[in-house]
């Protein structure tokens, strides 16, 4: 058990660490299933949201010690532990229809198919153009201008 505990102090520590190198802003999402969003950095402060949705993807604005503001997919900021925290990338349907989601990353390549507005995907990486979403057991390229959770013309893998 003492090892167990160890190790979870470990990585939420390399987490924690890896998420201070990065310049602000940056994405992240939630690790937890259950998360508050608070006024300020620290448990004092009033819980203004609790979500509950893990791999939601957020976008981190600034830093203070162990906390992150950060903005969610509506526009809305505020506060949580960096615990919760994953540098796992994610991305969220945003446009106002259904996304295409393609079986190559170009754009005459198949649909295999289509997102509803708000699904939330794990990214494998994106070109610029579009990215390599996981939701589930399916994946496929969507167009990054459909996504919140990347940035224009970012690429990574």
């Amino acid at each position: 058990m003492r090892v167990v505990a160890g190790l979870l102090a470990v990585t939420l520590a390399s987490t924690a660490l890896a998420q201070d190198e990065r310049e602000v802003p940056y994405w992240a999402s939630i690790s937890s299933g259950q998360v508050n969003m608070r006024t300020g950095p620290g448990e004092k402060y009033p819980a203004i949201w609790f979500f509950q949705r893990r791999d939601l993807p957020i976008k981190v604005v600034q830093r203070y010690d162990n906390w992150r503001k950060v903005e969610d997919p509506d526009g809305v900021q505020g506060w949580m532990a960096v615990a919760f925290l994953a540098d796992r990338r994610t991305g969220m349907v945003n446009s106002s229809i259904p996304a295409a989601i393609r079986s190559g990353p170009d754009a005459d390549d198949p649909v295999r198919y289509r997102a509803e507005p708000g699904v939330v995907g794990r990214l494998e990486e994106c070109n610029g153009t579009r990215c390599l979403i996981r939701v589930g057991e399916r994946e496929g390229w969507i167009d990054q201008g459909d996504l919140w959770g990347v940035d224009p013309d970012e690429v990574f893998d």
